[in-house]
């Protein structure tokens, strides 16, 4: 069932996000400290915008999730207060081994990547990942339609994403749903979708 997410749903969610963190693949064997990826792409969620935070429950273990918010602007904003401060202080001195992703993602909390312009049209965004034991079965589907039903109703027009270009089953996924590429580099695709334009 897909329910909204709860405070000790944070080490499922972030076992989750490093499980899923080579562009669908596992990242374990990527990353020394376990928990930056949880504290850059699941944490801020739930701390600051924990509205539009949503989990699949696998029958009592939480097998997948989908956070956003419905203002990125306003969300960097307040995570520039609330929210990487701490963070800089926790991971003050550290740094990445080389080949791993620890360095990207220290530089990601010590200056987090500015809104980007296409945020004026599609101001929400999104994280989603699920375990793969669950994909294929529609859940991805139920767990943004139920983060999009929230996402419109505080008055977003539309909703942006990241993934990388490796992860091809991902971006076929996203375009089913009816997302568009919006921008591109040489790692990453971003991925745009209005919601007055979203099939049913």
């Amino acid at each position: 069932m897909i329910r909204p997410a709860q405070g000790d749903d944070r080490p499922a969610l972030y076992d989750i996000c490093l499980r899923t963190g080579a562009s669908g693949a596992d990242a374990s064997g990527l990353i020394e400290h376990r928990d930056l990826l949880g504290d850059v792409f699941v944490g801020p969620y739930l701390a600051l915008e924990p509205q539009h935070c949503h989990v699949l429950d696998d029958g009592g273990a939480v097998a997948g999730y989908a956070v956003g918010t419905a203002d990125t602007a306003e969300f960097s904003a307040r995570a520039e207060v609330a929210w990487w401060p701490e963070l800089r202080r926790r991971y003050a001195g550290m740094s990445g081994a080389a080949g791993l992703m620890d360095q990207w993602l220290l530089d990601w909390i010590a200056l987090p990547p500015a809104p980007p312009a296409f945020t004026h049209e599609f101001p929400a965004h999104l994280h989603i990942d699920l375990l793969p034991s669950t994909q294929g079965g529609g859940w991805g589907r139920r767990l943004l339609d139920r983060l999009f039903d929230g996402l419109r109703a505080v008055g977003a027009p539309g909703v942006h994403l990241g993934v990388g270009r490796q992860n091809e089953r991902a971006i076929g996924f996203y375009r089913h749903l009816g997302f568009e590429e919006i921008d591109a580099d040489d790692h990453s695709l971003w991925m745009g979708l209005r919601f007055d334009r979203t099939p049913t």
